[in-house]
C-alpha cells in the first residue's frame, strides 16, 4: 500500500509540473469520489470505498494507471512521435512549408493562406497542435504580419489550422491511437474515417481565411519573401520519402510500430543522401529529446487519466453519467450530441487531446451508441470535440501557443480563433447523421456526399464572414446559412433544396449588383 500511494503522488505531482493543475484536479476529484461516495447526490451515489480495494484498483488493476491508455502512449504513440521528431529534425517540416508558401505565393491573404495548407501537411507528420503551432508558427505569423495581418489574427489562423493537424492522416494525434485500442480496429480504419472531415475542416478555415483577406484588402505576397522550393526539395526533399513507406507497409496489413520502425530506417538511411538532411550525433540527441518532450505530456496525462478510468470502473459511475446523458437529453439525439461536445470541450481545458478523449470517451460514447449512433461516428465525435479544445477558451493550449509568438493576449488570439474555426465546431454534427462522411459506404455515394458537404461548408464560411463575391445583407446571411445546414443533412431532399436556394441567394446578389452598376 505504501508503494501505491508514493506512486500515485509521484505521478501526480509530475503531471502538475508537465500540464498542470486542471488534470490533477480531476484526479483529486474522483479520489475523493471513490472514497465518499456514500455522501454525493441521487445518480452520482454509490456505497463507498475503503483506501485499500481504491487503491487495489487504481494501482493494480487493468482499468487503472498501468491500463491501455498509457500502454498504448508507450507503444504506439512513442515510436511514432520518434518518426516526427526525425522528420522535423531533417528539414522535413521546412520543405512542406516552403511548399504550401510558394502554393499561395499569388493568392491574397498568402502568408495565412501558407499557413493554413502547411499546418495541414505538417499535421500528417506531427499530429500534435501545440507542436506544429511551435514549428510552422515561426515561420507563418511572422509572414502573416509583414503580409498586412493583425498579430492577433495571425495567431489565430496558425492556432486553428494546427489544430486540424490532428486530424490529418497518416500520423494523426495520440487520441487516434487510443481510438483505435479502444475500438479495437486497425489503426488503418480511424486513417480513412479522419480523411473526409480533416479536408472539410481545411476546406472551411481556408474559405474563412480566404474571404478575410478579401475584405480587408490584403495584397499577395511579395517575390522577396517567396522561398526558393526547388532548392528545398534538393535539400531536404527526399526525406519526405519515408512518409509513403510507412503508408505503404501500414496498408499492406502490417502494425503501426512496425510502419513507423520502417519509416524510421528508411528516413534514417535517406538522411544520410546529402549534408543538409545528415544528423550528426548532437542533431540525433536533439531529436530524441524532442520526442521525449513530445511523450512526456501525453504519457502522463494517459497515466493519470487510468486514475480517473479505474474509479469509474469501481463505482460504475460510466453507466450512470451515461444514463444520464440520455436522460437530461430526453432521448433527443442533438441535445445529447451538444452536452457531450460541451463535456469535451470542458474536460479539455489545458489537457492534451488524448487525455480529453479518453475521458470523455468513457463517459459519453457509451451513450450516443445506445441512441443509435455508430461507434465510429460516436467515438469520431469525441475525438473531434476533443481536439477543438485546443483552442476553446478559456484555457486554449494552440491559442496559448500562438499567442507567444504573435505577442498578443492568449484570450484574445483564442477567441479570434473560435471565430476562424466555427464551422469546425459544426462539422461534426453532420457526421453522425452522415456516416458517409466517415468513408463509409459506396465510393461513389461518399464522393457525391463530400461535393455536397464542399459546398455546405464554403456557404457557412461565407456566412460567418458575411462576403461571398460582395458584402452579405443580413437576410442573405440568414438564407444561406439555414440553406448551407440543408446541404449537410443526410436527406438528398434538403440538400437539393439547400443548393437551390444558395444559388438564388447569390443570383439574387449579381442581380442586385448589375442594377446598381448600371443605375450609378
Amino acid at each position: 500500500m505504501p508503494i501505491a500511494i508514493l506512486a500515485i503522488i509521484l505521478l501526480l505531482d509530475a503531471t502538475r509540473r508537465t500540464i498542470g493543475w486542471s488534470m490533477v484536479g480531476l484526479a483529486i476529484f474522483f479520489l475523493v469520489y471513490a472514497f465518499y461516495g456514500r455522501y454525493f447526490p441521487g445518480l452520482l451515489a454509490h456505497r463507498g470505498y475503503d483506501l485499500v480495494r481504491i487503491l487495489e484498483q487504481v494501482y493494480l488493476g487493468a482499468d487503472g494507471i498501468y491500463g491501455t491508455p498509457l500502454g498504448v502512449s508507450s507503444t504506439f504513440v512513442i515510436i511514432i512521435v520518434v518518426l516526427g521528431a526525425l522528420l522535423e529534425k531533417t528539414g522535413a517540416s521546412g520543405v512542406l512549408m516552403d511548399i504550401a508558401v510558394s502554393m499561395t505565393r499569388n493568392s491574397r491573404g498568402g502568408p495565412a493562406k501558407a499557413a493554413v495548407v502547411g499546418s495541414s501537411l505538417m499535421g500528417m507528420i506531427s499530429g500534435t497542435a501545440v507542436a506544429n503551432v511551435l514549428t510552422t508558427g515561426t515561420i507563418s505569423i511572422p509572414l502573416m504580419r509583414r503580409g498586412g495581418y493583425r498579430p492577433a489574427v495571425a495567431g489565430a489562423v496558425e492556432a486553428v489550422a494546427s489544430t486540424g493537424g490532428q486530424l490529418m492522416p497518416p500520423i494523426m494525434g495520440a487520441a487516434a491511437f487510443l481510438m483505435a485500442d479502444i475500438m479495437e480496429v486497425p489503426y488503418l480504419d480511424i486513417t480513412k474515417a479522419a480523411l473526409l472531415p480533416a479536408l472539410l475542416f481545411y476546406i472551411a478555415v481556408f474559405a474563412s481565411v480566404h474571404l478575410e483577406a478579401i475584405k480587408t484588402g490584403l495584397k499577395p505576397l511579395e517575390s522577396i519573401d517567396i522561398p526558393d522550393v526547388a532548392q528545398s526539395l534538393r535539400n531536404s526533399g527526399h526525406v519526405l520519402l519515408s512518409i509513403p513507406v510507412f503508408i505503404g507497409t501500414l496498408i499492406s496489413g502490417y502494425s503501426v510500430m512496425y510502419s513507423s520502425l520502417a519509416g524510421i530506417i528508411c528516413l534514417l538511411a535517406l538522411s544520410l543522401l546529402r549534408q543538409s538532411s545528415r544528423l550528426n550525433p548532437r542533431q540525433l540527441i536533439a531529436a530524441a529529446v524532442s520526442a521525449a518532450e513530445a511523450i512526456l505530456p501525453v504519457a502522463l496525462a494517459t497515466a493519470t487519466a487510468g486514475i480517473i478510468i479505474g474509479v469509474v470502473t469501481l463505482t460504475g459511475m460510466g453507466l450512470k453519467f451515461s444514463s444520464f446523458i440520455v436522460s437530461i437529453s430526453g432521448n433527443n439525439l442533438l441535445v445529447a450530441l451538444i452536452l457531450t461536445m460541451a463535456s469535451s470541450l470542458v474536460l479539455g481545458m489545458g489537457l492534451p487531446t488524448a487525455a480529453a478523449y479518453i475521458l470523455v470517451a468513457t463517459l459519453t460514447a457509451p451513450a450516443l451508441v445506445s441512441m443509435g449512433v455508430d461507434l465510429m461516428a460516436a467515438h469520431m465525435f469525441v475525438f473531434y470535440s476533443a481536439m477543438l479544445s485546443s483552442i476553446t477558451p478559456p484555457v486554449a493550449l494552440a491559442a496559448f501557443a500562438a499567442a507567444a509568438i504573435c505577442r498578443e493576449p492568449p484570450m484574445r488570439v483564442a477567441m479570434i480563433s473560435v471565430k476562424f474555426g466555427f464551422v469546425a465546431f459544426l462539422l461534426p454534427y453532420f457526421f453522425v447523421l452522415e456516416p458517409r462522411l466517415l468513408g463509409m459506404g459506396d465510393i461513389a455515394e461518399t464522393l457525391g456526399v463530400f461535393a455536397m458537404a464542399v459546398v455546405g461548408v464554403l456557404s457557412l464560411a461565407c456566412v460567418l464572414q458575411g462576403y461571398a463575391f460582395g458584402k452579405l445583407t443580413t437576410f442573405s446571411r440568414f438564407v444561406m446559412g439555414a440553406a448551407a445546414l440543408a446541404v449537410l443533412m443526410p436527406d438528398l431532399k434538403f440538400k437539393l433544396i439547400g443548393i437551390a436556394a444558395i444559388l438564388a441567394v447569390l443570383v439574387a446578389w449579381k442581380i442586385g449588383q448589375f442594377t446598381q452598376s448600371n443605375q450609378n
